[in-house]
């Protein structure tokens, strides 16, 4: 490099622009709250502001000085090909890249604004970087292009092939979607659909022990995905596991809504989903009272119908399970930073009378929560290299997307992530009924993934403060899905356990005790002193005429696809 240019003088002055362009930007992504028609003004400590320009210019004058011999810095995977240590021009572009990436983070890190309005900051930085790291485009991707020669030009049209038929299909894909057909190999515990209406498919399970316990089991998945998450293959299939420890299984099959049921609301879903599939539970076993779980946004539609049954001096469920579910929505992560008046008002508008919230838009928010991993590693892999994604039932079930009628969905947002009624006593009206969480006194195990992003581990936790009853907290190693869906025979990962509640969710794990293994173990061990005693296990579905099998699980709605 030429020694006469003054480098420093030059990554001062870039980075002095690329503040001020830097700072404009932030202003206008930052979403306007409570209505407010201009952008907030953003201001940044000097002390911060002269310490990042400082380490700017000493990094960009050693990068610039090495030249084309630099070197990308730190663990970065999209950069950790041979491909790209070896094409000098594509390692010092990746190089310069996460320079910026890590000077526009600190600067969004250094903004003196409040601690949401940073977070959002934070979150659209780290979305823009994501798109525009240079392994996304053919033309600075060391290992596409050396695949594309390898490959005689090859690569690309089977790209371009890939681009087509995800275009055609309208999500990105994951993986081999053709692999998979539900009900054939992923959803194939057998059972029988034993009723129906508009809303939800009940589906019971084939009993695998010669009796069971006469409490029933029925679960309650969530409905912004499909079911069989929970029953994916024989060996980590929650369902079959239930089956197997002796429960007379019964499981919720959310409908894939249509235009049909746009006018759907949360009323719609708790009681004739939730409550109905409690009583038709009852009516087939004539078990006086039921065991349940909820997963997820199923663990909130199952507690708030129990508290609409309590209030109606009801009490149908004898136990409770939440896995990785909110009742108490003060601690959402990074959800939050979508939620405010101005954006629940705008979906109250759009869609709060009728319409369809799409599963895709759902399914794309989801994603983006982590767009390295779930977009634009695939878009790099489908598209640049010409890669087909191996076979994976998980991902499969990720791009299964599903549908939420729009005034179920509006409702949801305001009285749960926005103003966080299902906590305040008497706040949200629901069926009726005043909904008020210290009524459900039962016996309750509730469940949280040390490392969900979409249920904080915090959040979780934050149940044990208003369910009255008996309750005993579990964490599970890993995220949302995959620290749910570990079973034992795999031997994997890890949970805690304390027979102690204190306040916190961080006192609890101070006093925690670590077990490897699943902690399907100990819900199993949980779970028996739940069932009631032991009777012959049923020999038919359903019962009589009026409960009749309908049809071969896991039903027709599970199969509509959005």
């Amino acid at each position: 490099m030429n020694s006469d240019v003054d480098w420093a003088g030059q990554a001062q002055r870039f980075q002095q622009d690329l503040t001020q362009q830097w700072t404009k930007a932030l202003q206008h992504l930052q979403p306007v709250a409570n209505g407010a028609g201009a952008p907030p003004q953003l201001s940044f400590a000097p002390d911060k502001l002269q310490a990042l320009q400082q380490a700017y210019v000493r990094e960009a004058c050693e990068l610039w000085n090495s030249g084309l011999g630099a070197k990308p810095v730190g663990a970065d995977k999209r950069f950790a090909g041979d491909a790209w240590a070896r094409n000098p021009v594509a390692a010092f572009t990746a190089a310069i890249y996460l320079l910026n990436a890590r000077t526009l983070l600190g600067l969004a890190e250094a903004a003196d604004t409040d601690a949401k309005t940073k977070a959002r900051l934070r979150f659209a930085v780290e979305q823009w970087m994501a798109a525009s790291a240079p392994s996304n485009f053919m033309a600075l991707n060391a290992e596409a292009q050396q695949k594309a020669v390898e490959t005689k030009g090859e690569s690309i049209a089977r790209g371009l092939q890939n681009l087509l038929a995800d275009l055609q299909q309208g999500h990105v894909s994951m993986t081999d979607e053709s692999a998979f057909d539900v009900g054939r190999n992923v959803a194939t515990t057998e059972g029988a659909v034993v009723f129906e209406n508009e809303l939800f498919q009940l589906l019971e399970y084939k009993p695998l022990t010669k009796q069971v316990y006469e409490r029933p089991f029925l679960v309650v998945p969530p409905c912004i995905n499909k079911f069989y998450i929970l029953d994916l293959q024989p060996e980590n299939s929650l369902i079959r596991y239930l089956v197997e420890q002796g429960h007379r299984t019964f499981v919720v099959s959310w409908r894939n809504v249509d235009a049909s049921l746009e006018d759907k609301t949360w009323d719609d879903y708790i009681e004739d989903a939730a409550l109905k599939a409690i009583s038709v539970v009852q009516e087939i076993s004539g078990a006086k009272q039921i065991n349940a779980l909820g997963f997820c946004v199923g663990g909130t539609i199952l507690g708030t119908a129990l508290a609409v049954a309590a209030a109606r001096g009801q009490k149908p469920v004898a136990s409770a399970t939440l896995l990785t579910a909110l009742l108490d929505f003060s601690d959402t992560g990074i959800l939050d930073l979508f939620i405010d008046e101005s954006f629940v008002k705008y979906r109250e508008m759009q869609m709060g009378k009728g319409g369809l919230l799409k599963g895709q838009e759902l399914a794309s928010t989801f994603s983006f929560l982590r767009p390295n991993d779930l977009v634009w590693n695939y878009v790099v892999g489908n598209y640049l290299k010409g890669e087909t994604p191996p076979p994976f039932d998980l991902l499969y079930w990720n791009s299964d997307s599903t549908n939420l009628p729009g005034p179920m969905y509006a409702w949801y947002l305001r009285n749960t992530y926005h103003e966080n009624n299902l906590v305040k006593p008497g706040k949200a009206v629901v069926c009726g009924e005043k909904v008020d969480l210290r009524k459900v006194d039962i016996p309750v195990y509730i469940y949280g993934s040390r490392e969900d992003h979409i249920v904080p581990i915090t959040g979780a936790y934050a149940s044990v403060k208003h369910l009255p009853g008996k309750k005993r907290f579990v964490m599970g190693a890993s995220g949302h899905i995959a620290g749910v869906i570990n079973a034992p025979v795999k031997k994997k990962r890890s949970y805690w356990t304390n027979d102690k509640l204190p306040a916190s969710h961080e006192a609890w794990l101070e006093g925690a005790k670590e077990h490897p293994g699943s902690w399907w173990t100990d819900w199993a061990a949980w779970l028996k002193s739940h069932g009631g005693k032991q009777v012959p296990a049923p020999k038919a579905y359903g019962k009589g005429a009026k409960y009749k099998a309908i049809e071969p699980a896991p039903g027709r709605y599970v199969k509509a696809k959005a």
